[in-house]
């Protein structure tokens, strides 16, 4: 049990009570009141069917045992019949609204959770595999919704339950409160699995959203497999959390396989019982043979319910884990916290960091104390080596993540106290890794702005090279870029990108430049693009080309969080210092007398 009892479990997991996650799901079905109380008419009247056809049988026993002949054995048998036929239609009525209702808390339950998980900042998805998420919000809510229409199932029976006692009653008390002595060993005995089984199925659906998590990130990154020729490595990763998840469910399966043998030996017990004193007091008239007949038939519809009830209660267990796991990831707090939601200003840019302290993870601060002021509509470019802080400065005005210390204001507003949605609306962000979702090449920069017009985006992509890049796609804006822009080179999907920007409009602009290299037509196209941005936007920019540098108002050299120096490209790399070395390390290759001094030397070489 030690071995899997933490097995993908997430720092956001917790316990919630039986009575609390039921509390919490009936709130859910109370949304749904008349699907719910034609669920609950249909169920009263199967049990009256049901009820009614028992006594109709036992009826007929006394009457084969008085007069073999009597026409009123057709009545009766035509009784039993509309009866059948009573509690066929209540239970197809029945089961329609339940599986609606069920449909329907799924789809509350499911939306709830995917606007809880789209509402999360960054650092929740940097810490958990997008695949265990999907787990939750998918399969989960699946197991619920099944386990959901158990539950209907067993609450119809339960009503049968309660008319069956009264007809019990009235045929005999004695044998009656005899059968119901055995109620409590039956529901202890099914409490006992309870925990035990809780626990062995919370195991199993983290098992599940392991594997899923595997085969999302194997399936995204095959590419690079392939490219590395690691295969077999991705299957052999594979194979093992397939065969945790297989070790689990096969102990799940062992802990569920006793519940129902267990007690469905003890109901025997009872029923065996019931028999040696009826058949007691009906051998010696204290009860009518007939009547022992109808305890006895009742007496099995009575069970039925029950040992289902019992029995199941540890799949009950399985859906209140789902239902766990689901509720879980809805109240995942997040790390990025408003303090108020005013409106938004249209924005002039200017950007502070006032004593700004962040930090990832305790003891491993990235920042500390750190100032910068950025004037509106100025170009900065940050550039330091790997570590040095400039995705952290980008992520913190993006609000993507959240900071421990100081203050960080936009035209003299702490972004904390803002309207997160209206925020983001005024910045522009193009990450290093451009992200296309599938679709036209259109719906791509319509993303920002829905309302914007395809003439629109068409001149503001001929204002791009002539609208040439737009031209050398197979159908225009109207071509399919594939799953994650696949279709397109990088090239494309950063001009896409910038598309998307131009048309947002936005007061800030946020650039962390792609490190792949590009022609240097499609190179000239994105400056173009970028200049069209830069021109009336406030912006941050990572850089990693030497035009960006260049082109820059002012460059931040940054080192451990540090600024070290400040200032533009000329006058940095007249100084020596840090900046210095880094055009030295990632820059100057890029630049036209390197080029040229590369060119000379390789034919000098070629002369020798």
């Amino acid at each position: 049990m030690g071995l899997f009892s933490d097995l993908g479990r997430e720092d956001y997991d917790r316990i919630y009570g039986d009575w609390e996650l039921v509390r919490r799901l009936a709130a859910y079905f109370r949304r749904h009141p008349k699907k719910l109380a034609v669920s609950l008419a249909a169920a009263f009247i199967m049990a009256g069917a049901a009820a009614f056809s028992a006594v109709l049988v036992s009826q007929g026993v006394g009457l084969l045992e008085q007069n073999p002949r009597s026409s009123q054995l057709n009545l009766i048998a035509l009784a039993i019949l509309a009866a059948g036929a009573v509690f066929w239609l209540a239970n197809w009525a029945r089961r329609r609204a339940t599986t609606r209702v069920t449909g329907s808390v799924m789809l509350d339950l499911r939306t709830e959770a995917f606007r809880a998980t789209a509402s999360h900042d960054m650092s929740f998805y940097d810490e958990h595999a997008s695949g265990k998420i999907v787990s939750r919000i998918s399969s989960d809510t699946n197991e619920f919704a099944q386990v959901s229409v158990l539950l209907a199932e067993l609450g119809s029976q339960l009503v049968q339950v309660v008319i069956l006692i009264v007809v019990l009653f009235q045929i005999d008390v004695n044998l009656t409160l005899l059968v119901l002595a055995m109620l409590p060993v039956l529901f202890l005995a099914s409490w006992g699995f309870r925990r035990w089984a809780r626990s062995a199925i919370r195991r199993a659906l983290r098992a599940v959203a392991n594997v899923n998590a595997s085969i999302k990130e194997a399936v995204t990154g095959i590419t690079v497999a392939k490219n590395f020729r690691q295969e077999e490595a991705i299957y052999r990763e594979f194979e093992s959390v397939n065969r945790q998840s297989y070790s689990v469910n096969i102990r799940r399966g062992f802990v569920l396989a006793l519940v129902f043998p267990t007690l469905n030996a003890l109901m025997g017990v009872g029923t065996a019982i019931v028999v040696i004193f009826g058949g007691l007091s009906a051998a010696s008239g204290v009860i009518a043979i007939g009547a022992f007949y109808l305890f006895l038939l009742s007496m099995n519809r009575f069970w039925f319910p029950i040992l289902g009830l019992s029995s199941f209660w540890s799949q009950i267990q399985g859906g209140l884990s789902a239902a766990e796991r689901v509720f879980a990831l809805i109240d995942a707090e997040s790390a990025v916290v408003q303090t108020a939601q005013l409106r938004v200003p249209k924005f002039r840019g200017e950007i502070q960091f006032k004593n700004v302290d962040f930090l990832y993870r305790p003891d491993e601060p990235v920042l500390e104390a750190f100032n910068l002021t950025i004037e509106p509509g100025e170009d900065v470019a940050l550039v330091g080596h790997t570590g040095a802080g400039k995705s952290s400065i980008v992520k913190l005005i993006t609000r993507f993540y959240e900071f421990q210390g100081g203050e960080i204001l936009v035209d003299g507003l702490d972004i904390r106290s803002l309207d997160l949605r209206d925020y983001r609306r005024q910045i522009g962000l193009v990450p290093q890794d451009p992200f296309l979702f599938s679709g036209t090449v259109l719906d791509n920069i319509r993303y920002a702005r829905p309302d914007a017009t395809e003439a629109e985006i068409g001149n503001l992509a001929r204002r791009i090279g002539s609208g040439e890049w737009m031209e050398a796609l197979p159908k225009g804006l109207q071509s399919e870029v594939g799953e994650r822009g696949k279709r397109l080179s990088m090239g494309q999907r950063q001009l896409v990108s910038l598309m998307r920007v131009l048309v947002q409009r936005p007061a800030i602009f946020v650039l962390d430049e792609a490190t792949a290299s590009v022609d240097p037509f499609t190179e000239s196209q994105i400056q173009q693009a970028l200049q069209l941005i830069l021109a009336d936007t406030t912006s941050i920019l990572i850089a990693h080309r030497l035009s960006t540098v260049r082109a820059s108002d002012r460059i931040i050299v940054l080192r451990q969080g540090s600024i070290l120096e400040e200032g533009d490209h000329e006058r940095l790399l007249a100084s020596g210092g840090h900046y210095a070395e880094l055009y030295n390390t990632y820059f100057r290759h890029q630049s036209l007398e390197y080029v040229q001094q590369s060119r000379a030397a390789a034919l000098e070489a070629s002369a020798d």
